[in-house]
Protein backbone atom coordinates (compact mmCIF):
# COMPACT_ATOMS: atom_id res chain seq x y z
CA UNK A 1 0.00 0.00 0.00
CA UNK A 2 1.15 3.30 -0.65
CA UNK A 3 1.15 6.09 1.99
CA UNK A 4 -1.17 8.25 -0.51
CA UNK A 5 -3.62 5.40 0.07
CA UNK A 6 -2.98 5.35 3.81
CA UNK A 7 -6.28 6.28 5.65
CA UNK A 8 -7.93 5.97 9.35
CA UNK A 9 -11.08 6.11 10.31
CA UNK A 10 -12.71 7.04 13.43
CA UNK A 11 -16.17 7.94 14.15
CA UNK A 12 -16.32 11.47 12.81
CA UNK A 13 -13.17 11.97 11.19
CA UNK A 14 -10.57 10.77 8.34
CA UNK A 15 -6.93 10.51 8.69
CA UNK A 16 -4.76 10.84 5.73
CA UNK A 17 -1.56 12.43 4.77
CA UNK A 18 -1.50 16.03 3.65
CA UNK A 19 -2.64 16.30 -0.34
CA UNK A 20 -2.75 19.71 -2.15
CA UNK A 21 -6.43 20.45 -1.71
CA UNK A 22 -5.40 21.13 2.46
CA UNK A 23 -3.07 23.56 1.37
CA UNK A 24 -5.20 26.80 1.74
CA UNK A 25 -7.00 25.58 4.86
CA UNK A 26 -4.01 24.74 6.14
CA UNK A 27 -2.59 28.74 4.66
CA UNK A 28 -5.65 29.99 7.00
CA UNK A 29 -5.43 27.80 9.95
CA UNK A 30 -1.65 29.49 10.26
CA UNK A 31 -2.52 32.34 10.09
CA UNK A 32 -5.25 32.78 13.03
CA UNK A 33 -3.09 34.11 15.88
CA UNK A 34 -5.17 32.21 18.27
CA UNK A 35 -4.70 28.80 16.66
CA UNK A 36 -0.76 29.75 16.02
CA UNK A 37 -0.36 31.59 20.03
CA UNK A 38 1.46 28.56 21.45
CA UNK A 39 2.82 27.33 17.98
CA UNK A 40 5.24 29.85 17.29
CA UNK A 41 3.55 32.34 15.81
CA UNK A 42 1.35 33.55 12.81
CA UNK A 43 2.62 31.83 9.90
CA UNK A 44 3.76 34.35 6.56
CA UNK A 45 2.30 32.81 3.32
CA UNK A 46 5.56 31.73 2.81
CA UNK A 47 6.36 30.26 5.64
CA UNK A 48 3.40 28.26 5.82
CA UNK A 49 3.94 26.57 2.50
CA UNK A 50 7.42 25.32 3.50
CA UNK A 51 5.74 23.82 6.98
CA UNK A 52 3.19 22.43 4.71
CA UNK A 53 5.44 21.44 2.10
CA UNK A 54 7.64 19.86 5.79
CA UNK A 55 4.38 17.78 6.55
CA UNK A 56 3.77 16.65 2.99
CA UNK A 57 7.88 15.87 2.14
CA UNK A 58 8.37 13.81 5.65
CA UNK A 59 5.63 11.22 4.68
CA UNK A 60 8.01 10.28 1.59
CA UNK A 61 10.70 10.65 3.18
CA UNK A 62 10.29 9.15 6.33
CA UNK A 63 6.90 6.99 6.08
CA UNK A 64 5.36 9.34 8.83
CA UNK A 65 4.40 13.25 9.84
CA UNK A 66 1.58 14.71 10.71
CA UNK A 67 -1.79 14.08 9.26
CA UNK A 68 -4.54 15.79 7.40
CA UNK A 69 -7.67 15.36 9.81
CA UNK A 70 -10.88 15.82 7.64
CA UNK A 71 -14.20 16.20 9.04
CA UNK A 72 -16.20 13.30 7.73
CA UNK A 73 -20.20 15.40 7.93
CA UNK A 74 -18.36 18.25 5.94
CA UNK A 75 -15.81 17.12 4.04
CA UNK A 76 -13.72 19.83 5.92
CA UNK A 77 -9.52 20.00 6.67
CA UNK A 78 -10.24 20.88 10.56
CA UNK A 79 -6.62 20.41 11.43
CA UNK A 80 -3.05 18.53 11.58
CA UNK A 81 -2.28 15.52 14.08
CA UNK A 82 -0.22 12.89 14.47
CA UNK A 83 3.49 11.32 14.62
CA UNK A 84 6.22 14.01 14.26
CA UNK A 85 9.91 13.30 15.03
CA UNK A 86 12.31 16.29 13.26
CA UNK A 87 15.92 16.19 13.67
CA UNK A 88 16.52 16.87 17.60
CA UNK A 89 13.32 16.36 18.94
CA UNK A 90 12.73 15.78 22.10
CA UNK A 91 10.94 12.47 21.58
CA UNK A 92 8.82 10.73 18.86
CA UNK A 93 5.84 13.28 19.53
CA UNK A 94 2.17 12.41 18.41
CA UNK A 95 0.79 16.34 18.25
CA UNK A 96 -2.54 17.70 17.17
CA UNK A 97 -3.39 21.22 16.38
CA UNK A 98 -7.52 21.52 15.30
CA UNK A 99 -8.69 24.77 13.43
CA UNK A 100 -10.42 27.17 15.67
CA UNK A 101 -13.97 26.95 14.17
CA UNK A 102 -13.59 23.12 15.10
CA UNK A 103 -12.47 23.47 19.17
CA UNK A 104 -14.35 22.14 21.67
CA UNK A 105 -16.64 18.73 19.44
CA UNK A 106 -13.48 16.66 21.06
CA UNK A 107 -12.05 15.97 17.61
CA UNK A 108 -8.12 16.41 19.24
CA UNK A 109 -8.82 13.23 21.16
CA UNK A 110 -10.27 11.29 19.02
CA UNK A 111 -7.87 11.93 16.25
CA UNK A 112 -5.06 11.34 18.65
CA UNK A 113 -6.53 8.05 20.21
CA UNK A 114 -5.98 7.10 16.21
CA UNK A 115 -2.82 8.16 15.55
CA UNK A 116 -0.94 6.89 19.09
CA UNK A 117 -2.08 3.45 17.83
CA UNK A 118 -0.44 4.09 14.53
CA UNK A 119 2.22 5.28 15.58
CA UNK A 120 2.56 2.60 18.30
CA UNK A 121 1.42 -0.23 15.66
CA UNK A 122 2.99 0.32 12.52
CA UNK A 123 5.99 2.63 13.68
CA UNK A 124 6.70 0.25 16.84
CA UNK A 125 7.19 3.10 19.04
CA UNK A 126 7.96 2.60 22.64
CA UNK A 127 6.86 6.05 24.01
CA UNK A 128 5.02 8.76 22.27
CA UNK A 129 4.83 12.69 23.59
CA UNK A 130 3.00 15.48 23.69
CA UNK A 131 5.24 18.92 23.75
CA UNK A 132 3.35 21.49 25.05
CA UNK A 133 3.63 25.17 25.97
CA UNK A 134 3.25 25.63 29.60
CA UNK A 135 0.28 27.98 29.15
CA UNK A 136 -1.52 25.79 26.76
CA UNK A 137 -4.46 24.53 29.00
CA UNK A 138 -6.30 22.59 26.06
CA UNK A 139 -3.58 20.69 25.07
CA UNK A 140 -2.94 19.84 28.61
CA UNK A 141 -6.67 18.35 28.83
CA UNK A 142 -6.24 16.62 25.35
CA UNK A 143 -3.52 14.79 27.17
CA UNK A 144 -4.90 14.00 30.39
CA UNK A 145 -7.75 12.51 28.16
CA UNK A 146 -5.13 10.42 26.47
CA UNK A 147 -3.73 8.94 30.19
CA UNK A 148 -0.34 10.88 29.02
CA UNK A 149 1.00 12.45 32.23
CA UNK A 150 3.92 15.36 32.72
CA UNK A 151 6.99 13.71 31.87
CA UNK A 152 9.94 16.75 32.52
CA UNK A 153 10.21 19.98 31.19
CA UNK A 154 11.73 20.43 28.21
CA UNK A 155 12.82 22.78 25.04
CA UNK A 156 12.70 22.23 21.58
CA UNK A 157 15.59 22.63 18.99
CA UNK A 158 16.63 26.19 16.88
CA UNK A 159 14.46 28.10 16.03
CA UNK A 160 12.65 27.47 18.70
CA UNK A 161 14.56 26.98 21.11
CA UNK A 162 14.99 29.25 24.44
CA UNK A 163 10.81 28.84 25.41
CA UNK A 164 10.75 26.19 27.84
CA UNK A 165 7.85 23.71 27.18
CA UNK A 166 6.08 20.77 29.33
CA UNK A 167 6.75 17.22 27.40
CA UNK A 168 3.62 14.65 28.33
CA UNK A 169 3.59 11.15 27.41
CA UNK A 170 3.83 7.62 28.29
CA UNK A 171 5.13 4.38 27.76
CA UNK A 172 3.31 1.28 25.20
CA UNK A 173 2.92 -0.34 27.97
CA UNK A 174 0.87 2.57 29.54
CA UNK A 175 -0.81 3.06 26.34
CA UNK A 176 -2.32 -0.72 26.28
CA UNK A 177 -3.00 -0.51 29.60
CA UNK A 178 -4.85 2.05 29.92
CA UNK A 179 -9.17 2.18 30.09
CA UNK A 180 -10.93 2.21 26.38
Amino acid sequence: MSIFDLRIETERLILRPPQRQDYAPYLAFCADEEVMRTLGGVQAPSVAWRSFCSLAGAWQLFGFSMFSVIEKSSGEWIGRMGPWQPQDWPGTEVGWSIRRASWGKGYAPEAAIAAIDWAFDTLGWDEVIHTIAEDNENSKVVARKLGSTLLRMGQLPSPYEGKPLEIWGQSRGQWQQRAR
